[in-house]
């Protein structure tokens, strides 16, 4: 892959430490600041409006930990100085207790305007319908893959799907409640892929696409004759070996030949979206996300000393950092691990690849439709 230009990279860098000053000035000041982060500073051991110059000293604020973001109540997360504005509740995946939850006012949409930019127009087209195929209710996706339809023309028709039924038959080892359940979701989407909405684009997830690719390869149709030509996918069930048996073998070939073009993503209900470097045969379909800076950072840090980055191509946790002005999150650790990954000419920062649950705690997540 192309090495990213250091001026590009220096650029980047500076603009990711004027904009996390900026964050931090935001919600730790009394006029602007979140309640949640204005009570926690009488904590710290550092003032966070004089002493944060730069992203590393971030690094000065403790682990922040998942259980501040479990149960309520949800508004004192809401900054002050947004305080006027309607605001949203996403929540997780809940399949590790009590669902985190974030306040969301307009990133979703930010998030996946920037996103939209990325896509090629051959495939999807501009005014094309959308049919978003993945989770509903109280998750961000949903209404993210509604807004890029709606922000690129076109309208955006949604399955039910509640994933969290799914992984209670899985935890009870009903895998054929599972599979069931699966099916009523591939038959939702078959159903509007076949009513003449003119649907181009689809967002799913991993095994879903696949479940519903074999689907229609039963019933004598497959995607591209359904007129599907864009696809965007994400989750960390996408991986090189997924990608290629999707490529060459549901979908007939890559995108040239086939018709149907296919572009990974990394996101999360905290960070937002992360972009993918080009897949392609000739690299192995080796995938390469990069976060959306400066509005979010993945770093690949030691297992151990989470303070300290791995070296490229080692192997290390994911660790978030969120930079906008309705969500402040410094240094989440993920659950999940990868390779960290050096900056790329259209992403001039670090990047992760082969994203996978964290080994230390894989055992302790059902992962379920995703």
């Amino acid at each position: 892959m192309p090495a990213a230009d250091p001026a590009a990279v220096a650029e980047a860098r500076a603009k990711l430490d004027a904009h996390a000053v900026e964050t931090v000035q935001w919600h730790f000041h009394e006029s602007t600041g979140c309640p949640f982060w204005l009570e926690k500073k009488k904590e710290l051991k550092f003032d966070p409006l004089t002493e944060v110059h730069s992203y590393d000293d971030l690094k000065k604020f403790p682990e922040f930990e998942d259980e501040w973001l479990r149960g309520g109540p949800v508004r004192r997360w809401v900054p002050q100085g947004l305080a006027d504005k309607p605001v949203y509740v996403f929540e997780t995946g809940g399949t590790t207790g009590v669902p985190k939850s974030r306040i969301a006012i307009d990133d979703f949409r930010t998030d996946y305007s920037n996103f939209s930019e990325t896509l090629p127009d051959k495939y999807f087209p501009v005014g094309s319908n959308w049919l978003m195929l993945g989770p509903s209710g109280p998750r961000r996706l949903r209404l993210a893959v509604e807004h890029l339809a709606q922000h690129r023309g076109g309208i955006c028709f949604c399955i039910d799907l509640d994933p969290r039924w799914v992984v209670k038959c899985l935890k009870k080892g009903q895998i054929d409640h599972a599979n069931d359940y699966k099916k009523h979701c591939i038959d939702q989407a078959i159903t509007i892929l076949t009513a003449g909405h003119d649907v181009r684009c689809l967002f799913g997830t991993p095994k879903l696409i696949e479940a519903l690719c074999l689907e229609l390869e039963e019933r004598g149709t497959s995607l591209a004759e359904c007129g599907i030509t864009g696809i965007f996918s994400g989750g960390t069930e996408f991986t090189p070996q997924w990608t290629k048996f999707c490529v060459e073998e549901l979908f007939g070939g890559p995108a040239e030949e086939s018709g149907v073009y296919m572009t990974p993503t990394y996101g999360n209900t905290l960070m937002g979206l992360a972009c993918s470097e080009p897949v392609t045969k000739e690299n192995g379909y080796k995938i390469t996300y990069h976060a959306p800076e400066p509005r979010a950072v993945l770093e690949v840090v030691d297992f151990d000393k989470t303070d300290e980055v791995v070296g490229y191509g080692e192997t290390g946790r994911s660790k978030l950092t969120t930079l906008t002005k309705e969500f402040f999150v410094p240094g989440f650790l993920e659950r999940d691990e990868g390779e960290r990954e050096p900056p790329h000419t259209m992403y001039p920062w670090d990047g992760i690849s082969g994203v996978r649950p964290f080994s230390r705690l894989a055992g302790g997540t059902t992962v379920g439709v995703y």
